[in-house]
């Protein structure tokens, strides 16, 4: 197979966290085939290897780098890093989460709470921030951060996770505001529904994956925003 004709994003530099698999991995594919050089994300190797042979295989661009998000000074070397090789950064996709044990709020463990706000929030906040200075150099930066409907519709169970995407969310359209009168960055949050990931097995066990949408159908829909471009604040889900 072969990268779609289609380069809108040709000579376009897109950074896509947690993109070994999944969401992420489906979204680095898209962007590829619409030309842009991606830079994949993800703790460890072994799965954007896979993902950038594949970007590689159809005629596309990538370069994979190992990252732990709960380390804040290795987000800084990979932003000064990418300074070096591209003068601009176009597209920052904020995909990697955790999702934590699902339970009653009174159950929490705090040591767990920790981990998940550090990789969910802080890690965010640490790209954005590290990452601000190359999507203002760009025509027109995108941050794309992807949520969950329990960050805004609370429910039994996953208060937890559902904390760590209300913050995610506010942190975003914060940055937003801020830089949409002077920069041409813009962001917005996506919701991608039910998804067919780890993650989503993880939390409905018995559900039959058949019956949920394939990561590529939310990827598709990145790579749409990425190239079309959105008014700041700009919020949908993907049914």
């Amino acid at each position: 197979m072969t990268m779609a004709q289609d380069k809108s994003l040709a000579n376009q530099l897109a950074l896509v966290t947690g993109a070994s698999r999944g969401i992420g991995a489906a979204t680095a594919e898209a962007l590829a085939a619409r030309g842009a050089h991606v830079v994949l994300t993800a703790r460890t190797a072994d799965g954007m290897e896979v993902v950038e042979q594949r970007i590689f295989d159809a005629g596309g661009a990538a370069t994979i780098a190992p990252l732990d998000l709960t380390q804040n000074d290795a987000i800084a070397k990979l932003a000064a890093a990418i300074a070096e090789r591209w003068q601009a950064l176009d597209v920052l996709v904020l995909n990697a989460a955790t999702l934590g044990t699902l339970g009653a709020v009174p159950a929490i463990d705090p040591k767990e709470m920790a981990h998940v706000l550090t990789l969910n929030v802080s890690a965010q906040a640490a790209l954005i921030a590290a990452f601000d200075p190359l999507l203002r150099r760009a025509g027109a930066g995108k941050v794309i951060a992807l949520t969950s409907s329990v960050g805004r519709n609370p429910r039994a169970y996953w208060g937890l996770y559902g904390a760590s995407k209300a913050a995610l969310e506010t942190l975003v359209g914060a940055y937003g505001d801020e830089v949409a009168a002077i920069s041409r960055v813009r962001t917005a949050i996506l919701d991608p529904g039910a998804t067919r990931t780890t993650m989503r097995a993880r939390a409905y066990p018995g559900e039959d994956p058949a019956s949920v949408k394939e990561p590529a159908v939310v990827a598709e829909r990145i790579a749409a925003m990425a190239e079309a471009g959105f008014e700041d604040g700009h919020r949908e889900r993907v049914g």
